[in-house]
């Protein structure tokens, strides 16, 4: 499996944007086109469900030493030969997702603000996700945390800070330029006429910029 540490870009199934048919397809495209790691997010669907999603893309992402995260559910786990969970600043602690996942595995959390971010980090969290960065579809009532922390996040946390929310092509330079060294893109890459070929220019973006 990719350390997380040589991770930069996070790309997520979110069957928000994606029918359960076109998960497998979808997969293979963000994958070829050099997604570092991946998330199954799935928040409206049943946990037969989303085991069941997730065993139709293991076969994929078992070719490749890409890591697969599970959006919530950690007890899942115990079930899905997942690589992680990710939780929510609702949800619960990186501790008590360790515990119900039951086994080793990697915990990411989801952060807004710079203190949010360091608890996460003392928590024990292997990465966070930091955001929303600019206005997103995907989580439309969240309001921005902008651009103008992003140095001083990077200078106070050292775990992998993947920012998140509203990250296009067409904004990824700025986000570049104002610090950020990961990203996760969501409707962005799933949205894209050509999702391989799309995800591999941004790729290519983040690997010229390290």
């Amino acid at each position: 499996m990719k350390s997380i540490e040589n991770c930069v870009l996070y790309g997520i199934i979110d069957m928000m944007y994606i029918v359960p048919e076109q998960a497998v397809a979808t997969t293979e495209r963000l994958i070829n086109g050099g997604v570092d790691i991946l998330q199954l997010r799935a928040k409206e669907a049943s946990h037969k469900a989303v085991i069941q999603l997730a065993e139709a893309i293991l076969p994929v992402i078992r070719q490749t030493a890409v890591p697969l995260i599970l959006n919530d559910h950690p007890e899942l786990l115990r079930e899905v030969d997942a690589d992680g969970c990710h939780v929510g600043q609702d949800d619960l602690s990186v501790a008590e997702a360790r515990l119900a996942a039951a086994r080793p595995c990697l915990v990411g959390r989801s952060t807004h603000t710079i203190e949010q971010a360091e608890a996460a980090t003392s928590d024990g969290a292997d990465y966070i996700g930091y955001g929303p960065i600019f206005s997103t579809k995907t989580k439309p009532s969240a309001s921005p945390v902008g651009l103008a922390l992003l140095a001083e996040l990077h200078e106070r946390v050292r775990i992998p800070i993947f920012c998140i929310g509203g990250i296009k092509s067409t904004n990824l330079r700025t986000l570049l330029a104002a610090g950020s060294k990961r990203v996760c893109i969501v409707s962005d890459l799933l949205l894209a006429t050509d999702i391989e070929r799309h995800t591999a220019n941004i790729k290519k973006q983040l690997d010229s910029s390290v």
